[in-house]
């Protein structure tokens, strides 16, 4: 999300699942704090090995919890980040990725998409 969350404007989201839909390994890996009309927050759970099936993201800021390092599937490629505790990030468009935390931690995020 960082680079964690990058730009993939080619992709229709309604091909993919949104970041509450997809899951790993048909468990879910995030919930929802708050939605109105304005905003959903999601609260987002990564045990080590565990990732996050490709999907969107609407418009969004994210903050890091609790960091880790994971192995992220975008539009550029597979990269491996190593993503730090208070990190925040925000995209202003569409955004597809794929990411599996390789760390030994259990990494967290707040994930704020505007609706």
């Amino acid at each position: 999300m960082v680079v964690l969350l990058s730009a993939l404007s080619c992709t229709n989201k309604n091909d993919l699942p949104d970041p509450l839909e997809a899951g790993w390994e048909g468990e879910a890996v995030c919930e929802v704090l708050k939605e109105n009309t304005d905003l959903r927050v999601l609260k987002c759970t990564f045990k080590p090995g565990i990732g996050h099936e490709k999907h969107y993201h609407n418009p969004h800021f994210g903050y890091t919890l609790s960091g880790g390092k994971f192995k992220i599937t975008d539009a550029s490629g597979t990269k491996i980040v190593t993503v730090p505790t208070g990190y925040s990030f925000s995209k202003d468009s569409l955004t597809v990725h794929e990411v599996l935390n390789i760390g030994e931690t259990t990494a967290v995020f707040l994930i704020m998409e505007y609706n």
